[in-house]
């Protein structure tokens, strides 16, 4: 079996009384040390719950290991000015040493608009900039010239390895969003049978080599072996990674994650 395990750094919390859950270095180091694939850290600006920023997150993940990949889950592209984001995902991929997947999302409405506005950005307009975004990120972080929307043209220096871009969603949009720009696909909780046949709507639209899923908080047994079992399943159906859903008590759901790694 092929499929990658990643886990979500402890960052937030839906429960605003307890909103950071364990130290980022420390859960970083420990999962890299338990042999998992990756860890990941969610984005907002302003959420249901308090969250600390995703890119120092990474970047202070990516300071204290040495092999783990670090990514986001997913960043809020449309939150910021484009240049800005891409000179964030260039700067991590240098400090990383190349370890950066960057998942992208346009947000979960069940978060409302308070961030968006907070931002300068209306909650109606995310999925067009986010397509406009995606249209240049990836030669901003290359470091070529670019045309921007305003028509300046810009270059940022230095550039780095584009990473692995991964679109996230699962409406008719975001569909065509990861068929367009994505290096992968995400989505959250689906079954093996709705990744693979949601795969297949997405691949039909582009003729590049087909892209993979990245799957967070698949549906997975309790019993690691029964669970590995299911991996297989997902790995059929075209998943590449999964990242396990948080429980409230870090060491013990990377702990777990390594067991199943091991099944």
């Amino acid at each position: 079996m092929t499929v990658e395990i990643g886990v979500i750094l402890p960052t937030s919390s839906p429960d605003p009384a307890r909103p950071i859950l364990g130290d980022v270095r420390e859960s970083a180091r420990f999962a890299e040390e338990l042999g998992l694939d990756s860890v990941w850290s969610t984005d907002h600006l302003i959420a249901s719950a308090p969250m600390l920023d995703s890119s120092v997150v990474l970047a202070a993940a990516a300071a204290v290991t040495e092999r783990i990949t670090v990514g986001f889950n997913v960043m809020l592209l449309a939150l910021r000015p484009v240049a800005w984001a891409a000179k964030q995902v260039s700067t991590l991929q240098h400090v990383s040493g190349n370890r950066l997947v960057l998942g992208i999302g346009t947000g979960n409405p069940a978060h409302g608009d308070i961030g968006w506005r907070a931002a300068g950005v209306n909650f109606a307009d995310r999925g067009r900039l986010t397509d406009q975004a995606l249209a240049v990120l990836p030669d901003l972080i290359a470091g070529k010239p670019v045309t921007l929307e305003d028509g300046l043209e810009a270059a940022i220096a230095p550039g780095s390895a584009v990473p692995p871009i991964v679109v996230a969603g699962n409406g008719k949009a975001a569909f065509r969003r990861a068929a367009r720009y994505g290096d992968g696909w995400a989505t959250i909780a689906m079954s093996a049978d709705e990744v693979k046949a949601s795969l297949d709507r997405i691949n039909q639209q582009h003729d590049r080599p087909p892209l993979q899923a990245t799957v967070v908080a698949p549906q997975l047994d309790a019993d690691p072996q029964r669970a590995a079992d299911q991996l297989k399943a997902y790995e059929e159906a075209g998943t590449a990674r999964v990242i396990l859903a948080p429980s409230g008590d870090w060491r013990r759901d990377y702990e777990h994650a390594a067991e199943l790694r091991r099944a």
